[in-house]
């Protein structure tokens, strides 16, 4: 009996969110980790330069790196691209500035999400959770669809499908994306069939 409730105990337990910090300015990086940790994650390593944070995103595969734009030796849109290409963890930048073209240079370099500085708790941990789960939703498609040319499509219809959820149904993007993970799962169709059976449907 006791073992069953040590086992229940066990899953019961959330398991605590790993993250690499990556900021080149020491009290800024103090500051972040503090966030962190008051929000129960668990920081398992500190760079101060983009390449640093490559390095140690290889080592501790990370469910998270939270990383700086402006970095010494190289910057954070640049080891954000590694990082994505290398699929060792999501991605979420900080940045001084909210510039559209900005923005499209960390979208494009695989960025999951930004943050602009100053930010508070409340800007920063919702764009790690969205970073998170979108991430989880294209290792999921991924595993689905093997060819690059597929996932691509398979990824915009899902969005699509997606954004009809969240407007239609009021649901979040997580729920969106695991209500049509779920029916796929029920159904035994395929996350693309399901998704364009809702766009053929619900648009």
């Amino acid at each position: 009996m006791s073992e069953k409730t040590t086992q229940e105990n066990l899953e019961a337990e959330p398991q605590q969110r790993t993250v690499v910090v990556a900021e080149d300015e020491a009290l800024i990086r103090l500051d972040i980790v503090e966030i962190l940790k008051d929000q129960g994650f668990t920081v398992v390593a500190e760079a101060d330069n983009g390449e640093r944070a490559v390095e140690l995103a290889r080592e501790h595969r990370p469910d998270l790196v939270l990383m700086d734009v402006k970095m010494p030796v190289m910057d954070g849109i640049s080891a954000a691209e590694l990082i994505s290409k290398e699929q060792l963890a999501p991605v979420v930048l900080l940045t001084a500035f909210s510039q559209k073209e900005l923005v499209d240079r960390a979208t494009e370099a695989g960025a999951m999400a930004y943050v602009v500085k100053p930010f508070t708790p409340n800007d920063l941990i919702p764009a790690i959770e969205v970073a998170i789960s979108r991430y989880e939703q294209i290792k999921a498609l991924q595993s689905e669809v093997s060819s690059i040319k597929e996932q691509f499509e398979t990824r915009k219809v899902v969005d699509r499908a997606k954004s009809l959820l969240i407007t239609k149904m009021g649901l979040t993007e997580p729920e969106a994306f695991r209500w049509i993970q779920k029916t796929s799962m029920d159904r035994r169709l395929s996350m693309r069939e399901v998704a364009e059976t809702i766009v053929a449907q619900v648009s």
